[in-house]
């Protein structure tokens, strides 16, 4: 997928930093397995998200295999700025990853926080916040040996039970020249417990570089309280956006021209249909009776959605 881009690449990457410069709290959609791949993406971009993450990509597969970068990495020339976040474990592995997307996105992400058994098994995610100096030798070799210093390197972290350990890490990660850092304020083991805004507010007041807030935000409501409970430069959202796509737009509740939308772009783009339903059930949970859920929920082609959706909605 990365050859259909190669010649509008040029023009239109953009310089991630220049959001947090800009004074307004900078809106992003999470990175989602399965869920924030371009076709998604498009559509909360209509909506006022400001910043897109791919989902979580293992390097080592994507500088391995060219078959890897082709499914697993789409984009176009509007689906900027755009983070590629990668799994890693060395160093020069992460390099080669960010030198085959540097041409086609405006960063990459250290994912340092997937709690999940197989990531934590193979060193990947979480168990990277219990390695600091592992972290910062991987983001001082990406900032080394890519040329270009619009190229953001951010790491995405969650928290420890002594949050002073969450400080350091942060603190070598900022010292190695990190972009930025998404907390996720939850530590390994915490999956449904309340996020700690807190423990992100004392890591804000730490650093010098931007910090993003991430956990349980599902409303434009929550975004503005947990920007003020933490003090944080953006807020990254991942379930909320599922639910309702025009969130960061001020919509309470997915609206129907957000319906609209979503068939429009993933027909466009030739979405599977597991994934064009499932963004559908997403959307419509808060708007639909359970009895229509019954019913929408099982449908099994895209042919069959959308005459439920031309019936039920007009749409």
């Amino acid at each position: 997928m990365i050859d259909d881009i190669r010649e509008t690449k040029e023009c239109q990457l953009k310089d991630p930093m220049d959001l947090f410069h800009s004074g307004q709290v900078v809106k992003i959609c999470a990175p989602m397995v399965r869920y924030s791949k371009l076709a998604f993406r498009t559509l909360v971009r209509k909506y006022s998200c400001d910043l897109c993450y791919t989902p979580m990509i293992v390097a080592a597969d994507f500088v391995r295999s060219a078959k890897a970068r082709d499914s697993e990495f789409t984009t176009n020339k509007g689906d900027h700025p755009l983070i590629v976040q990668f799994a890693a474990k060395e160093a020069q592995v992460l390099c080669d990853a960010a030198h085959i997307i540097c041409p086609f996105a405006d960063g990459i992400d250290l994912n340092c926080g997937c709690p999940q058994r197989w990531a934590i098994s193979e060193g990947y995610g979480a168990c990277l916040i219990n390695n600091p100096e592992l972290v910062k030798d991987m983001v001082r070799h990406v900032r080394n040996q890519i040329d270009n210093p619009k190229f953001s390197i951010s790491i995405k972290i969650r928290i420890h039970e002594d949050l002073k350990r969450t400080v350091d890490l942060c603190q070598k990660a900022e010292a190695a020249g990190v972009s930025w850092i998404t907390v996720h304020g939850r530590s390994i083991e915490e999956r449904h417990q309340p996020v700690h805004y807190d423990a992100i507010k004392i890591i804000k007041q730490s650093m010098s570089i931007p910090i993003v807030a991430n956990g349980d935000i599902k409303t434009l409501k929550d975004a503005e309280n947990v920007h003020h409970l933490t003090e944080a430069d953006g807020i990254m959202v991942a379930r909320g956006l599922l639910a309702n796509p025009a969130m960061f737009a001020g919509y309470e509740e997915t609206p129907f021209q957000c319906i609209q939308d979503w068939v429009d772009i993933a027909l466009e783009h030739g979405t599977p249909f597991t994934c064009f339903h499932h963004h559908l059930m997403y959307m419509m949970e808060r708007i639909t009776s359970k009895q229509e859920k019954k019913v929408f929920n099982v449908l099994s082609s895209t042919s069959a959605v959308l005459d439920y959706l031309n019936d039920h909605y007009g749409l």
